[in-house]
């Protein structure tokens, strides 16, 4: 009945045996019959490991990537340069096959992977201390709301609608199941309107939601809202672009409280969506509250540098329901190819790309403007991203680029409608002059 399962039919009865009941049917009987398969399922037969190999490859085949395209989409995924020294060293067998060490002490390697992975985000971030294992960037917006909840014991918290739309579905999600309330604080001209988060602060406010810089690319000054948020005794939680933070303040000098955001720029491939690696790091105060591990540094019994899982929230080591997250599954591979590609580039390459990334986007916005027909949506300072207005639909313009090789930016008015017809461009260190003027006559001649 199930050729794939290797329990023999002894196996099987020697089971059913030992529970107590006649057939696997009875195993069952909770499903109503109504929903029960009473047919074998529609599979192919069996075929060769040739056959299968073809099959894949034409499934394969049907999609286009960034190898074959030029890319100016972002949106919060991006298409940074990756050294071919990271792709060598993560797929060696001890980064590669390792997961969650469930008896940690023996897993040393692993762990010195994963200290360096935090120590490095801490620097970067300007913060104290960092987790493991967060999915992405949502997910960690979201565990970061449920822990300003916990420590604050309030259960509303404020979301800026300049933040990453995509995020705000996945907080509205996990939010509603743990009974911690939303609102959204107003965007002005491209940012988060400060009024309306003065308006809307209370005592019953643990967090605000920002992001640095925001969706549309645009650095917001953080100053004043951390001072309203502060002020209101609530946290300050900011959503971050790890690259950025190569030249503009640090989340830890904007005195923010929790830092989260999207280490996919970090060495990790699109992989048409995942898997990516979120991060979160905070100040002292609120690590025994942090979902994920945190590994710490120590001394063993003969004096030599050892490594450990320390103050352990995960439910299934000691805390259980009384735990801050669920989080389960481990994304300690990612965390490593982000560490091998800090490493690579050292502060001075993470800089370097930084400053890249946000010349050929201002010179590639230039560049839009100077034809007269396009024009920035936002008169805001920006890093690598911007919006243009368009004379035509977005989805005309990505159509005709597609055509030419070039996968052009976000429709804004998926996310906007009001917005109207506007582009989000993303431009990195990756792409070329020639690319970037290339991108331009097309978008001038459509």
């Amino acid at each position: 009945m199930h050729p794939y399962l290797p329990n023999t039919a002894e196996d099987v009865q020697e089971m059913l045996q030992a529970i107590g009941v006649e057939s696997t049917d009875e195993l069952f009987l909770s499903v109503p019959e109504s929903l029960r398969l009473k047919n074998e399922l529609n599979m192919p037969q069996a075929k060769s490991e040739i056959e299968v190999r073809g099959i894949m490859n034409e499934l394969a085949g049907k999609n286009t990537s960034i190898d074959e395209l030029v890319c100016f989409l972002g949106a919060g995924s991006y298409d940074h340069y990756i050294p071919s020294v990271i792709r060598h060293l993560v797929s060696r067998s001890e980064f590669y096959t390792a997961y969650t060490p469930y008896q940690p002490e023996i897993s040393q390697g692993t762990l010195q992977s994963v200290f360096e992975y935090q120590s490095m985000i801490c620097a970067l971030t300007g913060m104290e201390v960092s987790n493991v294992s967060m999915y992405d960037a949502a997910t960690s917006a979201a565990e970061a709301a449920i822990l300003a909840s916990v420590q604050t014991k309030r259960e509303r918290v404020l979301i800026s609608r300049t933040l990453n739309p995509e995020y705000i579905k996945v907080l509205e999600t996990y939010l509603k199941f743990r009974n911690v309330e939303m609102d959204y604080i107003a965007e002005k001209d491209g940012v988060t309107d400060l009024e309306d988060l003065k308006a809307k602060l209370s005592g019953n406010i643990a967090g605000v939601i920002v992001q640095y810089p925001n969706f549309y690319g645009i650095v917001e000054d953080i100053r004043p809202l951390e001072e309203a948020v502060h002020e209101n005794k609530s946290l300050l939680i900011m959503s971050v672009d790890p690259i950025a933070l190569g030249v503009l303040k640090s989340p830890g000098e904007l005195k923010a409280d929790i830092v989260v955001g999207e280490g996919q720029a970090l060495g990790q491939n699109l992989n048409y969506g995942g898997p990516v690696l979120g991060f979160m790091t905070a100040s002292t105060k609120l690590m025994r509250k942090m979902p994920g591990r945190i590994v710490g540094q120590t001394l063993d019994r003969d004096g030599k540098r050892a490594f450990v899982l320390t103050l352990q929230a995960r439910e299934q080591h000691i805390r259980r329901f009384k735990a801050t997250s669920n989080i389960c599954s481990d994304q300690t591979l990612n965390s490593i190819t982000a560490a091998v590609y800090m490493a690579t580039l050292g502060k001075e390459g993470i800089k370097e790309v930084a400053v890249q990334s946000f010349k050929k986007a201002h010179h590639t916005a230039n560049l839009l403007t100077a034809t007269g027909k396009y024009e920035l949506l936002f008169k805001q300072p920006f890093f690598k991203e911007f919006a243009v207005k368009c004379p035509v639909p977005v989805e005309t313009l990505n159509a005709k680029l597609l055509e030419k090789g070039i996968l052009g930016g976000f429709d804004l008015k998926k996310c906007n409608p009001d917005l109207g017809d506007a582009m989000l461009i993303a431009v990195t260190e990756s792409r070329t002059m020639e690319e970037i003027q290339k991108f331009v006559e097309i978008m001038e001649e459509i």
